[in-house]
């Protein structure tokens, strides 16, 4: 692991966070609290989950294990939380922690073993393990808002039927952006 790969790896955390934001910012206050139906969860309940996930995991990272005694994982799916501020709150303070943890890695950290329950693993195994746990949440909490919403819904990613109007103005000539590492492009210039 590289330090251009720590960049990248935070990056990837930063792009998941701003989809929520970006989703939950186009609901309604009690849109967050609503469920499609008795066996789901509200984006409310998902952020809830998320928060004591995310305190859990990156709360003394390299040290303790990921599963901490004070965390009480089923209270997580109760619904408690009652405003906006408040999702708002517990979602920033989640990943004001992971983030961080993340800060404070070093490339030599990765190799280290951290545990998840008594379950050891690498550094780099475990940031893996949860990207995709949050990616999979934030997927979740964008079907709900985008199932929840009253007015003009402006898609994240590319439009439902853009995608030959996207590649094409991505690539007009001098539009061309090169996405590379520090370390791609250092090996691509010893070539």
């Amino acid at each position: 692991m590289t330090d251009s790969t720590l960049k990248n790896t935070i990056n990837v955390f930063e792009y998941y966070k701003s989809l929520g934001e970006k989703a939950m910012a186009q609901i309604t206050d009690e849109a967050l609290f609503q469920m499609p139906d008795e066996k789901s969860n509200s984006i409310s309940v998902i952020v809830k989950h998320l928060h004591g996930n995310m305190l859990s995991r990156w709360t003394d990272f390299l040290t303790t294990d990921g599963e901490k005694e004070w965390r009480d994982r089923d209270s997580e799916f109760e619904e408690t939380i009652e405003t906006r501020d408040e999702v708002m709150k517990q979602w920033n303070e989640g990943w004001a922690c992971v983030f961080s943890a993340l800060n404070t890695l070093h490339p030599e950290d990765f190799d280290k073993t951290v545990y998840i329950r008594n379950m050891g693993q690498t550094v780099l195994e475990a940031i893996m393990r949860q990207m995709a746990h949050y990616a999979y949440h934030i997927g979740q909490i964008v079907y709900l808002a985008r199932l929840f919403n009253e007015g003009d819904w402006k898609t994240l990613t590319i439009p439902k039927g853009g995608s030959a109007a996207y590649n094409k103005e991505k690539n007009a000539p001098g539009k061309r952006i090169e996405h590379f590492t520090e370390e791609t492009k250092a090996k691509r210039n010893d070539k």
